[in-house]
């Protein structure tokens, strides 16, 4: 069966969740000039979004981390931890240092946005997790990520005495933010051998994605602080 021509594929269903009317309504226009994405629905909590993420069963979540009731990262927890194939969920804040977006990657999200991204970034964005690749700004995400990594004295996690050197390569390049193709450049391996190597570096790690993995790294003292 022949792939589904781009024009004629279903648009990308997203569900805002942001308790400002006017930011949603700000994302609502930006994202739905584009033929190609649709936002089907709105919460003004994280109390209401997880309800409405669960019955319409989006692709993409666009979660604001600070919501009264039940903020983004409590809701970003429910919705990975209670739907079988939950959406890509990218938190959206207004600082880059913000702790609260480090708890949500944690919980699952695929990434952050600064509220201040431009209009071509958002899109960018939930177009990029849709294919299941993280929205990782290397600096910020290392930035949180070492701010609570283990001392140097600290062990190191049991799974890293299970990558091989390969992998364990792969995983400070995905550290670095290199996409696949930068990898597989930098390596001087095929595509698909850097693919079937950040898999097993997911698997090992127990990640749900390469956001996660780079958190897994300097949690688990594979990645020490600068």
């Amino acid at each position: 069966m022949s792939p589904v021509p781009a024009a004629r594929r279903p648009p990308l269903r997203i569900v805002l969740a942001d308790d400002e009317r006017m930011v949603r309504t700000a994302l609502r226009v930006i994202l739905e000039a584009e033929p190609d994405l649709e936002v089907v629905g709105e919460a003004a909590t994280g109390a209401e979004a997880v309800p409405l993420v669960r019955s319409l069963a989006p692709d993409v979540v666009l979660m604001d981390v600070r919501m009264p009731e039940i903020d983004g990262i409590r809701a970003t927890e429910q919705i990975i931890a209670t739907m079988a194939e939950p959406p890509r969920i990218v938190v959206v804040t207004t600082f880059e240092n913000d702790a609260y977006v480090y708890d949500a990657l944690r919980a699952g999200a695929a990434g952050f946005l600064l509220k201040r991204a431009e209009p071509d970034e958002l899109i960018g964005a939930v177009r990029l997790v849709t294919r299941g690749d993280s929205l990782l700004f290397p600096a910020a995400v290392r930035a949180l990520a070492a701010s609570h990594a283990p001392g140097t004295q600290g062990p190191a996690a049991p799974w890293v005495a299970r990558l091989t050197g390969r992998e364990a390569d792969v995983l400070r390049l995905m550290a670095t933010g290199l996409s696949n193709h930068e990898m597989s450049e930098r390596l001087g391996v095929g595509p698909q051998t850097v693919k079937t190597h950040v898999a097993a570096v997911l698997s090992k790690t127990g990640s749900r994605d390469r956001t996660q993995a780079v958190i897994a790294a300097y949690e688990g003292g594979f990645m020490k602080k600068d």
